[in-house]
């Protein structure tokens, strides 16, 4: 596997205060990273020649020299990253800035999931993805998610969608191609990417709880994601949220896993309807008004906002991201959201904002992509 050479020292830091906040004038830099004018100048120069970083217009008049001032920037297409994330059954690929501006999106089906033939597929998207860099250029790095749990950013321990243990699937990755890779677990990497690039960029407390195929949470305390080998377990599926709800596969009544993943209502609907239905034509009915669907997806509506309130009585966030590929849920039964999250909120509290990330898998995709971010600009300490 290819060699990350991240920056180091006050480099790094002055690189991702401009990254996550930039532009910023050098005496805003100066502050932040507690370096003299002087020092920063000497920091910065090297970075401005390599092109990493480069001078805006537009800053304010330095009254001392009696000229504008010229903030300092991150040239975000002076290094590009692809992250994929793996489902049970396909594959997405995108193709960021340093930013993690998404540039390019492919998408192909996992026909065989053993993990060498999945190896051999991320390659294909990896150098699909690489000939869209602008300029013909290399990209800097590679980020792969999946549900599961992940050892040390390159063995997959358990990942229960592709029914893998103990899998170097990092290994198996740098036998094709020499571009640093990282893996990581899905849900993590959409934390990561909320939290610096997305809804939770300047909240120093936000939860993200994401529905789909599972039931996901995540959480950001002073500015840091609460990470945990315990986080890739999705513990909080299997939360209480309906005492007379159905029961789950290990017998919980009324959890979150028996209400909220696609599947699960689907199963509901289709069971009222007497009849199979796809997630968004059950959504569609009910937006409709039938009658059946109507009280499957309401009934799954409140106990979302049951499980938004539990989290934000917990954690008590400034902010609740919601996300996965079910987050349309939180659309179509809004009411029956915030009639479940007010019964189970004190009176006097106050509202919790909510944000909906959007529900396609290239949001997880571009999250991948972000820990590859993280890892060139941070390094794997």
């Amino acid at each position: 596997m290819g060699e990350w050479r991240p920056l180091a020292g006050p480099s790094r830091q002055v690189a991702l205060e401009i990254l996550l906040d930039g532009p910023l004038s050098r005496a805003e830099l100066s502050r932040r990273v507690g370096l003299s004018p002087g020092s920063l100048t000497r920091l910065t120069k090297p970075m401005v020649e390599s092109g990493l970083l480069v001078e805006v217009e537009g800053g304010p008049t330095d009254a001392r020299v009696g000229r504008p001032s010229q903030p300092l920037d991150l040239d975000a297409n002076a290094h590009h990253f692809v992250g994929i994330k793996l489902t049970g059954d396909s594959a997405i690929g995108v193709l960021t800035t340093l930013r993690a501006d998404v540039l390019a999106i492919v998408e192909r089906p996992i026909t065989d999931p053993t993990p060498s033939a999945v190896a051999d597929l991320v390659v294909q998207l990896i150098d699909e993805l690489t000939v869209q860099v602008p300029g013909g250029t290399a990209i800097t790095g590679v980020g792969v998610s999946l549900g599961g749990r992940v050892a040390d950013r390159t063995e997959v321990r358990w990942a229960p969608y592709l029914n893998w243990v103990d899998v170097p699937f990092g290994e198996l990755l740098a036998a094709h191609t020499s571009v640093p890779i990282v893996i990581a677990n899905d849900l993590t990497s959409l934390v990561e990417a909320t939290h610096w690039f997305g809804a939770g960029r300047n909240a120093h407390r936000f939860v993200l709880l994401t529905i789909g195929a599972g039931v996901g949470y995540g959480l950001v305390v002073h500015n840091r994601v609460v990470d945990s080998p315990d986080v890739t377990l999705g513990l909080v599926a299997h939360h209480p949220l309906l005492h007379d709800g159905p029961r789950c596969d290990r017998g919980h009544r009324g959890c979150a896993i028996s209400l909220l993943t696609v599947s699960a209502i689907t199963n509901h609907v289709g069971t009222a309807l007497g009849r199979p239905v796809e997630y968004d034509e059950a959504l569609d009915l009910a937006a409709k008004g039938d009658p059946a669907a109507r009280e499957m997806i309401g009934r799954a509506g409140r106990a979302l906002g049951k499980l938004i309130a539990a989290a934000a009585n917990f954690a008590m966030p400034e902010l609740v991201v919601l996300g996965g590929e079910g987050v349309r849920l939180a659309e179509v039964a809004h009411d029956e959201l915030l009639a479940g999250l007010h019964a189970d909120r004190h009176p006097s509290t106050a509202e919790v904002p909510m944000v909906l990330q959007p529900a396609d898998f290239s949001e997880w995709a571009r999250g991948a992509a972000v820990v590859a971010i993280q890892t060139f600009v941070l390094g794997t300490e």
